[in-house]
């Protein structure tokens, strides 16, 4: 049998390669990392971590607004850009050094490097210029964001990494995107004094989400004061003598605005990784083709998270790497259920989601009920906001499954986590029925919809 240097090298330092090496290390196996930035990721440096935060930092406009209904005086208030910057910073910096302890307590060892691939056992550490063997190698270097080489002035646009560390706010900025990230971007520069529009190429923004989600949430931020510009193009970025950006878009208009970020997608960190030469193939946007237990055509190299392009979320990637252990080092092969997956958008107001969608729900079932309730939150009523609250149950009618949950408002996305469990174990509307509300709470919704909203037969809403 060879003798490797290590049980399993593990090339990406993202949660995804972090959890595989520190789980592995911990069963006794020889394990190594590398990672050339900062161990975390995408998630913990420059995705959803720092956007959290971000989040909550644009949500104290409203809530200073709010406080006056429930009798409170607020003093004049400020934002100070630079002290949200450096406590993230401090913030990012603490879990960084976690996830590396995290690894190395474990037992693994941790490198500050980039690795390629060499051959089906090897990789190469490139700042020690050295080759290192693994009878495992799994790739987990995640994607980041599409540059939009096509479009003529990209470079002059900020991405989503560049966002959490602008040497200074806006006063104005263009987002291109409808997908989450394009839209949580919009109503943090918003809610942070920024004069924000967004550009969609499409229909209505973000595509894959309930129709009904989607179209409330558009009319909640232009309420607020987001321009929101679908079926539109951007076709050329110009970069004027007084240092704005001027983005002509489709029909010839001309948006002017302090920065321009482009949020139109991701892809596959994979280039100059070594996949050619040791013979893993890949697909068309570059990501790693795998089967359904994440290992490559080569049997020895695997790879789990944004790279495969599978399902682009950092609890997927954690979930690849535990199936991956149980698969490698368990004999217990297990593959990744990408079934069923709870999600939140982290917008004003929030959207949680988990299942499916109505119109998924009616291509794939001849008879659909859908139970939806529209209220305005209790939390509202004495701040006097008119924003509204949207629940939503998706539900076979002839097996009583439910199909899907969709919230629009407060705290949505810890309501779709736990919906998540209820869905993910088949329950169905009656086990909902039977479910004593917790009250007074915006939850309570969700098992008080006790008759259909509207049916839909065939793909068809009913009227």
């Amino acid at each position: 049998m060879p003798n490797y240097d290590y049980d399993l090298f593990v090339i990406g330092g993202g949660s995804g390669g972090v959890r595989a090496a520190r789980v592995s290390a911990a069963l006794g196996k020889r394990v190594a990392i590398a990672e050339e930035y900062r161990y975390g990721g995408t998630c913990v440096i420059r995705g959803c971590v720092p956007k959290k935060l971000f989040v909550y930092a644009s949500q104290f406009p409203e809530h200073f607004a709010d406080a006056a209904g429930y009798g409170w005086t607020v003093p004049e208030t400020s934002f100070d850009w630079p002290t949200l910057i450096a406590n993230k910073d401090r913030e990012i910096g603490r879990l960084s050094g976690l996830y590396q302890k995290g690894v190395e307590g474990a037992g693994g060892e941790a490198f500050h490097s980039r690795a390629t691939l060499v051959d089906a056992h090897t990789v190469r550490i490139e700042s020690e210029n050295r080759t290192v063997t693994a009878e495992h190698i799994l790739v987990a270097t995640g994607g980041r964001p599409n540059p939009h080489a096509a479009l003529p002035g990209h470079e002059h646009c900020i991405f989503s990494n560049e966002a959490f560390d602008l040497p200074e706010l806006p006063k104005s900025i263009v987002i291109a995107g409808g997908g989450y990230i394009a839209v949580e971007f919009a109503n943090i520069f918003h809610g942070l004094g920024v004069d924000t529009t967004l550009v969609y190429r499409g229909k209505e923004i973000l595509q894959r989400f309930d129709i009904d989600l989607r179209h409330r949430l558009h009319e909640e931020m232009a309420a607020k004061g987001v321009r929101i510009r679908c079926h539109t193009m951007f076709e050329e970025i110009e970069k004027r003598s007084d240092g704005r950006l001027a983005a002509i878009v489709n029909g010839g208009e001309v948006l002017v605005a302090d920065q321009i970020l482009l949020a139109i997608g991701r892809i596959p960190n994979t280039e100059n990784l070594g996949l050619e030469t040791a013979g893993v193939k890949t697909g068309v946007k570059g990501e790693i083709l795998v089967d359904s237990y994440s290992r490559t055509n080569v049997e020895s190299i695997w790879a789990i998270g944004d790279v495969t392009d599978r399902v682009q979320l950092t609890p997927v990637a954690i979930h690849e790497a535990m199936c991956f252990v149980e698969t490698a080092f368990k004999d217990n092969p297990t593959e990744p259920d990408h079934d069923c997956i709870a999600t939140a958008v982290f917008s004003q107001p929030e959207l949680g989601t988990v299942g499916l969608s109505e119109d998924e729900a009616g291509r794939r079932f001849a008879n659909v009920e859908v139970y939806s309730a529209s209220f305005r939150p209790m939390r509202h009523t004495l701040s006097g906001r008119q924003e509204r609250m949207l629940t939503k149950l998706v539900v076979d009618a002839d097996s009583r499954l439910v199909l899907g949950a969709h919230i629009l408002g407060p705290d949505a996305g810890e309501m779709a986590q736990l919906l998540g469990i209820a869905l993910k174990a088949g329950l169905t509307k009656d086990d909902f029925d039977r479910t004593m509300a917790v009250h007074p709470t915006a939850a309570e919704e969700i098992v008080t919809m006790y008759k259909p909203t509207y049916l839909v037969k065939d793909g068809v809403r009913q009227a």
